[in-house]
């Protein structure tokens, strides 16, 4: 499933509008890019999928922090 493992961003529906105003659904994918963040506190590297805006957030608060609070924002079903 698209859904980034920082942010929680999931694909939203919306409409193609053409030029005679006729509207046919589509989807509007989040920005996912498959990348290896070095984790210091294990010695590895970790791959996550990730929107550009979750890797400017890992890149503020540092790896740890931001899967720490990814982590504690998940919903729980």
């Amino acid at each position: 499933m698209k859904v980034c493992e920082i942010t929680g961003k999931v694909a939203l529906v919306g409409n193609n509008v053409s030029h005679s105003n006729k509207k046919t659904k589509r989807l509007f994918n989040p920005n996912l890019k498959t990348k290896r963040f070095w984790s210091e506190e294990e010695g590895r590297w970790i791959t996550l999928k990730v929107t550009t805006a979750g890797m400017k957030t890992i890149n503020k608060k540092g790896l740890a922090a931001a899967l720490r609070e990814a982590k504690a924002a998940q919903k729980v079903y």
